[in-house]
């Protein structure tokens, strides 16, 4: 490996951590493990290079425009559905259901990825078809992320699909408040009366919802010991899809 190079990518990454200015050297050895010297030479390659600009009143070193739009330039290249597969597949293998990945549109979800369960009974679905969001686990999953006014855009009276469907907005913003709390949402039976699942949202590097990522499955099959142990497993899978994209929240 080229240490020179993994030593600048320290520096940067220092830089880019730290609240506001690395006011003195010492800083940057101090966070990345370089002496003062290699901080110091590794700071003036990145100065000559326009990627760490100096503060000619105070003397604090921080990053420039140019290492911004390098970052954003990369993030714009990170897409959802070519980043998730490797994440679908390892919840489809842990869990034994139907993973889908979708995203919001309006007031509805679009399935833009899935993984069929190798079961005989399971949960149909098509890539490019759409669903209530307020009826399915991912579509609840994306809303419970919306601010509040997109919430309160929803329609007072919702749409019935089944018995257990959600239809007064209030009650549904409630479900979603819990659902942010906890990560997850649940579908149970809403939308298709023997069709249940779980899903978490999914988030870009500048911490907006993306995506959703869930299961789902008979709901004979999501006994209370699958909830519990799918919903730990979906959110974990969600976190790590997130963290590809270059989310660093919670």
């Amino acid at each position: 490996m080229d240490k020179t190079l993994l030593k600048g990518l320290a520096v940067l990454e220092a830089i880019a951590d730290m609240q506001g200015e690395a006011r003195v050297i010492e800083d940057v050895a101090a966070r990345t493990g370089l002496t003062r010297s290699n901080a110091h030479r590794t700071m003036q390659t990145l100065m000559h290079a326009g990627y760490v600009e100096r503060d000619p009143v105070d003397g604090g070193y921080r990053g420039t425009s140019k290492m911004f739009a390098v970052g954003v330039r990369q993030q714009g290249r990170l897409d959802v559905r070519k980043i998730a597969p490797p994440h679908m597949a390892t919840l489809a293998r842990d869990v034994g259901e139907t993973v889908h990945l979708s995203i919001l549109n309006g007031f509805e979800v679009i399935y833009i990825d899935k993984i069929d369960s190798d079961q005989p009974i399971r949960a149909y679905s098509m890539i490019g078809g759409r669903a209530p969001a307020h009826a399915v686990a991912t579509g609840k999953a994306l809303l419970a992320a919306q601010p509040a006014e997109f919430l309160e855009s929803l329609p007072a009276k919702l749409e019935r699909y089944t018995q257990t469907t959600i239809v007064d907005r209030e009650a549904l913003i409630a479900e979603l408040s819990k659902a942010a709390k906890q990560r997850y949402a649940v579908n149970r039976g809403e939308w298709r009366d023997t069709v249940g699942g779980i899903a978490s949202p999914v988030f870009n590097a500048y911490g907006r919802p993306v995506a959703a990522l869930g299961i789902s499955g008979p709901l004979d099959r999501l006994t209370p010991s699958l909830m519990k142990s799918g919903a730990a497993r979906v959110v974990e899978v969600a976190g790590g899809l997130s963290r590809a994209l270059g989310f660093t929240g919670t």
